[in-house]
């Protein structure tokens, strides 16, 4: 059985990724011969892509590789053969079932931190390219704002770059729980260290705020050649950074970091990051989902049930990924609960499946719909 389905879902994965490649490559070969790039960058920006491509080629793979190989075993009566022999029918397909299970590991590996960065990277890949800038080199980020609800905390950051442990021109404003100022830090610089977990100011001036809202004089603190370590402030550059992220930008622990920090939010504005929180986890079992309906469709005993077997797996397909989408939406809108939207479509098909290979196993015809008004 593995022997009859790897060779083919070999060749439809690899002639995915070909196809994909090729026009991709058509697309931005304009770009990438105007700025003179190297065979070298070149191939880093598509080893970027390749996590996200895979996980979008890899289930249609499957399907096309498990209909094409269970078809034609069932065309040399290979199937009717194992199924006199008094091998069952989950049994047979218990192989492939292995195949779903290895392929929805590997999915999930791939859509828990890279396949989420790999759109997110794509365009700002392509524009370093066509500056002629080394990639990996991250664009700065001018006049910053964040604000801390748990803490009351604001800050203003005059320039930092993504992924960089240190910010300039800093300026934080301290709150108590009445919105009123208690305290302000001006820094030209502040570094963060995450072995202590502590922030440094450097070159600044601390001023604290009486009842009246006026400069307390007396507790006013300039380090201009000197520097502050700030050891109670539970804030981190990733976090600081992430709050105006796109959520189909962020991986699974980016995900999950970004609700505890900004639980405060307003239900609406959270949906997005709970629903992709559920989706990167449900995705990857599109494979096992595929293996379950697809397998029964392409078990059949008469060339004509071979088509209809195959064109009622490729509209199941069809009918998850459209589904699959459809929850994703309603689910970022905040009109279904995340856990539905991330979840149902998979489990609505794999029930699908299950019922399919329940009727298959057992030797009954698959259910079929008719449109003919019964005469009495």
């Amino acid at each position: 059985m593995l022997r009859n389905f790897l060779e083919p879902f070999l060749i439809c994965f690899f002639g995915f990724l070909s196809i994909w490649l090729l026009f991709d490559l058509m697309d931005n070969l304009t770009e990438f011969t105007s700025a003179h790039a190297s065979v070298k960058v070149i191939a880093f920006y598509y080893l970027t892509q390749l996590p996200q491509i895979v996980l979008i080629s890899l289930p249609v793979g499957l399907l096309l590789a498990l209909l094409f190989s269970l078809s034609s075993m069932s065309r040399r009566n290979e199937i009717i053969s194992m199924l006199t022999a008094g091998v069952s029918v989950p049994r047979v397909m218990l192989p492939l079932i292995l195949v779903g299970v290895v392929t929805s590991g590997l999915l999930l590996w791939l859509n828990y931190e890279l396949a989420p960065h790999a759109e997110a990277v794509k365009k700002s890949s392509l524009e370093q390219i066509g500056r002629g800038r080394r990639q990996g080199e991250v664009e700065p980020v001018d006049g910053y704002l964040f604000r801390d609800r748990l803490n009351n905390r604001t800050w203003f950051i005059q320039r930092f770059r993504p992924e960089s442990m240190q910010f300039d021109g800093v300026h934080i404003m301290q709150q108590d729980a009445e919105d009123r100022i208690v305290k302000k830090w001006y820094a030209g610089r502040a570094i963060y260290d995450p072995r202590t977990k502590t922030w440094s100011l450097l070159k600044g001036i601390i001023r604290e705020f009486n009842e009246a809202g006026d400069i307390d004089d007396a507790k006013t603190i300039n380090f201009e050649n000197d520097y502050r370590v700030i050891r109670d402030w539970s804030e981190t550059p990733w976090r600081i950074g992430s709050a105006h992220e796109d959520a189909q930008n962020l991986t699974v622990p980016e995900l999950r970091s970004y609700l505890t920090y900004n639980a405060d939010f307003p239900a609406v504005q959270l949906a997005p990051f709970r629903t992709y929180a559920q989706y990167r986890l449900a995705v990857p079992l599109q494979c096992l989902v595929v293996i379950f309906f697809a397998g029964p469709l392409a078990i059949v005993f008469s060339r004509r049930g071979v088509i209809g077997g195959v064109a009622g797996a490729m509209f199941l397909y069809a009918g998850l990924l459209l589904s699959t989408y459809f929850c994703l939406a309603l689910g970022k809108g905040s009109r279904v609960s995340p856990l539905v939207a991330g979840w149902a479509p998979n489990a609505f098909f794999f029930l699908i499946g299950a019922v399919l290979l329940y009727f298959r196993g057992s030797n009954r015809e698959l259910p079929k719909l008719s449109f003919r008004r019964k005469r009495a």
